[in-house]
């Protein structure tokens, strides 16, 4: 695979301000200050420490898109959710394309290079998730939300490989996988009954589920376990904030 470009998400959800960004007055959580730089220029860093060389921001805010063209990366327009700014990005940058967001602050060159080594030959779509037991081991105590499955509980890590022109087919549903992230019977129900009763044995592993759901829309979809459980700590509340702060003090 030829190196990927990277698309940083970097969009607002509509309706009540961002907690972490109201906290630290500034317009954007992307602007928030962690080690003594802006959370978007961890993320940026560690994409070109991976050997990543072309890198975009999808972002509204004009404080958002001024520091990303300072960090030296291409600014694309948002979309009217995270599956519509991807599609604009894959559009614009083609695959092989990496995805994440821009408060996954604690994002390593490192894991982002295991992730593309450890994805499987012929993957159109691949996404980074995480064991909870190795988020535990990493960082005992941490509140995550876990998807339960078969194979263990997971937690995703924001960051995906669109790997093939194919992985268009699956941005329809990942506006699906969006709605449904916290309720995955619902994803299971989506597959069909079989998949559904699977689910409600606890028969179905999650690398099943997503297999499945990739071959229902003509794509090859792998999961990718994380090798450090700390891949799947993003900054979506203060208290995140505060733990991001504690990690990166101690690098």
């Amino acid at each position: 695979m030829t190196q990927p470009a990277a698309l940083i998400l970097a969009g607002s959800r509509p309706g009540a301000p961002d907690p972490v960004a109201k906290a630290e007055g500034v317009a954007h959580k992307s602007l928030v200050e962690i080690a003594g730089q802006p959370m978007l220029a961890h993320v940026v860093h560690a994409l070109r420490e991976a050997g990543t060389s072309r890198i975009a921001v999808s972002a509204s805010d004009d404080a958002v898109r001024d520091l990303a063209l300072l960090l030296g990366c291409e600014v694309l327009a948002t979309g009217t959710g995270p599956s519509a700014s991807v599609a604009i990005g894959l559009e614009a940058l083609g695959a092989p394309l990496l995805v994440t967001t821009s408060d996954h602050a604690l994002l390593r060159g490192e894991w982002v290079r295991d992730f593309l080594n450890d994805t499987p030959q012929g993957s159109d779509v691949a996404i980074l998730l995480a064991r909870r037991e190795a988020i535990e081991a990493a960082m005992p105590g941490s509140k995550r939300t876990y998807l339960r499955f078969a194979d263990g509980q997971w937690s995703g890590c924001n960051l995906f490989l669109l790997a093939s022109g194919n992985a268009g087919l699956a941005i329809e549903t990942w506006k699906m996988v969006e709605a449904d992230r916290k309720r995955p019977w619902r994803i299971a129900a989506r597959l069909g009954l079989g998949m559904l009763l699977g689910y409600a044995l606890g028969r179905l592993t999650l690398a099943a589920a997503i297999a499945r759901l990739g071959k229902r829309i003509g794509v090859t979809a792998s999961l990718v376990a994380a090798r450090d459980g700390l891949a799947a700590v993003d900054v979506d509340k203060p208290a995140d904030l505060a733990d991001a702060r504690t990690i990166m003090a101690k690098r």
